[in-house]
């Protein structure tokens, strides 16, 4: 048998910079979740994309994996249509979707460009599947639909090394 290969060498993830949490009781940060996989879904409630697909997604991933030490968490970047998704709209949003996982809003740049850990990350939109491994380095980066069955591989893998 060969000897197994090294890990990959992934770059480490830039901090979240959220202006604000939901169901959650105290801010979160990717420093505090290191020893854990972190799974982040940003999207926006407007986007068909990530009502039809991610959001469905994430949801599934947190009722499975809740007690797993797998932390899913979504992120709400607003980079279109500013006035309509306010902080009132997401959390009506959240309610009726039964979002439980923790949100967090993605800090406006200031002049209704892209949100700051949108253009950090250097998302081409939503929705984004961002995958953090126990060590706090970026494993997955993907725009678009996530495959199920690939994700879920992904973080097999990454529960068995831990």
């Amino acid at each position: 048998m060969g000897a197994m290969p090294d890990k990959p060498a992934y770059p480490p993830a830039p901090e979240l910079d959220v202006e604000r949490w939901y169901n959650t009781t105290a801010p979160l940060s990717l420093a505090a979740l290191r020893g854990r996989i972190v799974v982040v879904h940003a999207f926006q409630m407007l986007c068909p994309g990530c009502v039809s697909h991610a959001i469905p997604q994430a949801r599934r991933l947190h009722a499975l994996l809740k007690d797993s030490g797998i932390v899913v968490l979504g992120l709400h970047t607003v980079f279109e249509h500013h006035a309509a998704m306010t902080p009132v709209a997401l959390e009506a949003f959240l309610h009726e979707y039964r979002i439980e996982f923790p949100v967090g809003i993605d800090r406006p740049s200031g002049d209704n460009g892209m949100p700051r850990t949108m253009a950090t990350y250097g998302m081409r939109g939503t929705p984004t599947t961002l995958v953090i491994d126990t060590e706090g380095r970026l494993v997955r980066h993907s725009f678009g639909a996530e495959d199920d069955l690939a994700l879920g591989l992904l973080l097999g893998t990454l529960a068995g090394r831990a």
